[in-house]
């Protein structure tokens, strides 16, 4: 288990540090870690990772509901980096009940924190039970309402307990969105061709829409709540801190 006065420490050592070099702090200092790749440019973070260990730890959300070029784009990068990504499924009674009880578009009429709670934080939840540090793809520029103050390295608000501190990293927090896809481009890596198609930030097939020019890039996501919701619970703490 990591010593909460570690996690200060490296979140010191890390504040000036590139997002390669957080990265390979990470895996140094933290033996049960993860990347959670979402399937969109978070693949910049698995380059940066494998070139620090090969073996790296992978793991990405299959809600079920994913668009099928996000599937296909899963493989391509398994394959480009010879790494094992494992799949993580939400609880079949769980998601039967709620689609028997509720219909498969109920997000639209009842929001999307019940569906994302089954199809994204519990199966989360379960992973990090197992680990002591993630890391993730999360930027402050991704939104404005509830992604500003996320640090470098942090505790994780949403997934710790006093018993069992859990460190997020964020080596690409301080990134912009341009950054990200001229690292992408000078590196060869491949990406979800969706982003081809006007979508930016992609989740859900049914959640997850092209936004326009000049929009920004959360516009895409749960479109019809409003801005300050646009979190699934993955990342509960930036959801709070947006409301306070």
């Amino acid at each position: 288990m990591i010593d909460p006065n570690e996690i200060e420490k490296m979140a010191s050592e890390c504040r000036r540090l590139s997002p390669q070099a957080v990265l390979e702090l990470a895996l140094s200092r933290c033996h049960k870690i993860a990347i959670a790749f979402s399937g969109a440019e978070d693949v910049a973070l698995i380059d940066m990772a494998v070139r620090a260990d090969p073996r790296v730890s992978v793991f990405s959300l299959d809600t079920g509901r994913l668009h099928p070029k996000t599937y296909r784009f899963l493989e391509k990068v398994r394959d480009h980096y010879s790494i094992r990504i494992e799949l993580l499924f939400p609880d079949a009674a769980q998601l039967e009940n709620m689609t028997r009880e509720k219909g498969l578009f109920s997000f639209y009429r009842d929001g999307h924190k019940e569906c994302c709670g089954i199809r994204k934080v519990a199966p989360l939840k379960r992973k990090l039970a197992t680990l002591d540090a993630w890391i993730t793809g999360q930027r402050q520029d991704q939104s404005p309402e509830t992604r500003t103050d996320i640090s470098v390295v942090e505790r994780d608000a949403a997934f710790s307990s006093a018993e069992r501190p859990l460190i997020k990293f964020n080596p690409l927090a301080e990134w912009t969105s341009a950054q990200v896809w001229q690292y992408i481009r000078e590196n060869d890596i491949p990406y979800n061709e969706l982003h081809e198609q006007g979508y930016v930030s992609i989740g859900c097939e049914p959640c997850t829409r092209p936004v326009l020019p000049y929009q920004h890039e959360r516009e895409g996501r749960w479109w019809w709540e409003s801005r300050e919701l646009k979190e699934c619970g993955l990342h509960q703490g930036n959801a709070e801190a947006g409301e306070r």
